[in-house]
């Protein structure tokens, strides 16, 4: 009687300490989840705020958005984003969207590619980045085709707002895209909204066209930008041309892009 007793104390015992382990590490995940919530939701108001800081200093009171400027425009251009770029020799651009979140400083470091991929605008890291440029193109010759990288943040934040391109509703509202380089203000119409993946032969390396060698190897890029197409815009390309790419993740399959090409105006 004695030992089953004792025996039963053991069992209780034992069992007390798997429940209080239980509870401590119920705690714990608690307390690693709640860390990472409140960590993400203060890091997005810190990338939020640092923004629409770049974006107020980068503002000017006639803004036209028009293509095509004579020189003493462009010098007057370059002094809307001087400031910035006194702060940032990196600064290469400025790209809009209408209707999206998309208002962001544009960023080109050919000889460290991806320096942007995990650094704010103060080369601090940052999980958001800044929309870059891919280091084998050129803004300023400038190549045939720009390609610019940017984020898909679940807050809808750095280049989530592609998303709304694949509803063709939303293009027919919002069918061009504003970049600005340190020299000239350009619209461009988009001409094609796809997705495909990277990193397998099945995807569009649509990441690796940057200046056509020949009039074919231009049309070809755009004809296979037509062909993956969510929805006819309506709207082509031709050699000669300038071209901007916009790419970012995609979620619905692994390595997943979404990609908006657009054609200067």
């Amino acid at each position: 009687m004695k030992d089953s007793n004792v025996k039963n104390k053991r069992k209780k015992t034992v069992k007390n300490r798997i429940y209080l382990i239980g509870i401590i590490l119920c705690l714990l995940v608690f307390g690693v989840s709640a860390y990472q919530l409140i960590r993400y939701y203060t890091q997005a108001q810190k990338a939020d705020e640092e923004f629409a800081q770049l974006a107020e200093i980068a503002e000017q009171s006639d803004d036209k958005g028009e293509s095509g400027k004579t020189q003493e425009d462009k010098e007057s251009l370059l002094e809307r984003y001087q400031q910035l770029q006194e702060q940032n020799h990196d600064m290469a651009g400025w790209i809009m969207i209408k209707g999206t979140q998309i208002n962001y400083p544009v960023m080109y470091t050919p000889d460290t590619p991806d320096y942007y991929l995990k650094r704010n605008f103060e080369k601090e890291h940052s999980e958001y980045g800044v929309p870059y440029i891919a280091e084998h193109c050129d803004p300023k010759k400038p190549s045939d085709n720009i390609i610019i990288y940017g984020h898909h943040m679940k807050n809808g934040s750095m280049f989530a707002g592609l998303e709304e391109f694949e509803d063709p509703d939303f293009y027919k509202k919002h069918n061009s895209i504003r970049f600005d380089t340190l020299t000239e203000i350009a619209e461009y119409e988009i001409i094609a909204v796809f997705k495909t993946t990277v990193y397998d032969e099945k995807g569009f390396p649509y990441y690796r066209f940057t200046d056509a060698k020949k009039k074919q190897d231009f049309t070809d890029y755009v004809q296979q930008c037509q062909k993956l197409a969510l929805y006819d815009t309506g709207v082509s390309a031709e050699y000669g041309d300038k071209l901007l790419t916009l790419s970012t993740c995609e979620y619905s399959r692994e390595n997943g892009r979404l990609v908006v090409v657009a054609k200067k105006k």
